[in-house]
């Protein structure tokens, strides 16, 4: 099968827009070649302090699908994202689809990219689940706490952290509603409250993900916030998981004991005080340790990844990381895979 190739097009004067602000969230206007035709589609730079590296990432809308095109610059593997959510679907948390493929920009190639499914309408449509309403956690702010982790302060809105996608102004005082009751609510109050508010499974599963791949900045964002409609309860899907499988976001070796079992937001910190939640969530752990994170299990995907991305990182000089890096990172993951599932299971059984 054939590496896939994105081919992008834009004008010289669209080109210099882009680059007048790169931390600009505006839109250029851009085409893409789909069956030999030029689609227009929007474009812009995506990403936080990945805007200043030399190779940047995208993002397109192409009929009102979104789609993100990563650079993964800080990862030299160039699997974690992809990685993760192949992990995130196999516990049960539906997750973003991922593709590599190559980029060519007005003809010029950009090397190799991670193509990631956007959280939009699609997203759910694609899986049949009825979304009423969907934010994204876009900082640290999204720690469903009053105060600001950043500036230990309390925060000026409820809504801070948030971004609204989907919904209106009574979707954005429901989220403050709920964060409000989570940090008010009396023990005896706020279980049954969460039970008909929260998907607890569904919570409960993306914390075990985020525990085991070790995403640090993925408990108080970096993670997509949808309102079930019918159930009416809140469910979560991971986002940006690069800074994963020992190392972190920049990239640097993180070691494998880079996050606690329990996570490190304030509705875990609330839930897993119920000795009912901590069962539960000791038993969805201890199943995914069985089935899911183990090297067997992980290291036919490193291995099929790796196949089909080789032969095109090693000719891409736009990477950040030398080939030799690249081909030893296979063993990376998988010896943080040994200790983490160790430490994972000593540290639940002390819950």
């Amino acid at each position: 099968m054939s590496f896939p190739v994105r081919q992008i097009f834009i004008s010289e004067d669209q080109l210099k827009l882009l680059n007048k602000d790169v931390w600009s969230n505006k839109f250029v206007e851009a085409y893409v070649l789909n069956k030999g035709m030029r689609e227009r589609v929007q474009l812009r730079y995506r990403g936080g302090h990945t805007r200043g590296y030399s190779k940047k990432s995208y993002e397109i809308v192409r009929k009102n699908k979104t789609y993100h095109y990563n650079a993964e610059y800080d990862d030299p593997s160039m699997i974690r994202n992809a990685l993760s959510f192949r992990f995130f679907e196999r516990i049960g948390v539906p997750s973003p689809k991922t593709k590599h493929c190559l980029i060519k920009l007005n003809g010029k190639n950009m090397g190799v990219y991670l193509e990631i499914e956007g959280v939009d309408r699609y997203f759910f449509k694609r899986r049949a689940i009825p979304m009423q309403s969907l934010v994204y956690a876009t900082n640290d702010d999204a720690n469903f706490s009053f105060i600001s982790p950043e500036m230990n302060r309390r925060k000026t809105s409820l809504f801070d952290g948030y971004q609204l996608i989907i919904g209106n102004d009574a979707d954005r005082r429901r989220l403050q509603g709920f964060i409000s009751r989570v940090n008010t609510l009396s023990q005896r109050q706020l279980l049954p409250y969460l039970r008909s508010h929260l998907d607890i499974d569904n919570y409960l599963h993306w914390l075990a993900g985020a525990v085991f791949t070790g995403n640090y900045d993925g408990f108080h964002h970096n993670y997509a916030l949808y309102r079930h409609k019918g159930r009416g309860y809140y469910r979560i899907i991971p986002w940006d998981y690069e800074g994963t499988w020992g190392r972190d976001s920049y990239g640097d070796i993180f070691g494998s004991n880079p996050v606690p079992v329990t996570g490190r937001n304030h509705l875990t910190k609330r839930l897993l005080t119920y000795k009912s939640v901590r069962q539960k969530y000791k038993t969805i752990v201890r199943q995914i340790a069985k089935h899911a994170f183990t090297e067997k299990r992980l290291a036919p995907v490193i291995a099929q990844m790796y196949a089909k991305i080789a032969p095109y990182i090693m000719e891409d000089r736009t990477r950040r990381w030398p080939s030799s890096v690249f081909l030893n990172e296979p063993g990376v993951i998988l010896e943080y895979i040994r200790e983490r599932r160790e430490i994972i299971l000593r540290d639940i059984d002390a819950l």
